[in-house]
């Protein structure tokens, strides 16, 4: 039973960055994928990224991609989304979402992770 603990969220302006934090508290490198998610209001929630802790793999979603990156510290137990560009359509809470891979399809599905942390609310401004 893994706890998830997301943190760095605020109000940014557009075009600057934030970086999100997620702390396990499990090991959860070698075993787990790891996904980051968002949620903006009246939508539905949608993939973010996707951390393989196996191969060291990553996914990202379009919408995303070269402007988020996916780092980790082991020693800490922690998956990092580093945010730049940022752009106020990225405004949404942000979450955090684990699975042992055996247990993952193909990561980019909300119902495929069994843990997650309560999120973290992003705010771009124009």
């Amino acid at each position: 039973e893994l706890q998830l603990v997301e943190s760095g969220g605020g109000l940014v302006q557009a075009g600057g960055s934030l970086r999100l934090s997620c702390v396990a508290s499990g090991f959860i490198f070698g075993d787990y994928a790891i996904g980051w998610f968002r949620q903006a209001p009246g939508k539905e929630r949608e993939v973010v990224s996707v951390l393989w802790t196996s191969v060291g793999g990553t996914y990202y979603a379009d919408s995303v991609k070269g402007r988020f990156t996916v780092s980790s510290d082991k020693s800490k137990n922690t998956v990092y989304l580093r945010m730049v560009s940022l752009k106020p359509e990225d405004t949404a809470d942000y979450y955090c979402a684990a699975s042992q891979e055996p247990h993952i399809r193909y990561g980019m599905a909300p119902e495929e992770y069994d843990y997650w942390g309560h999120g973290t609310e992003v705010t771009v401004s124009s």
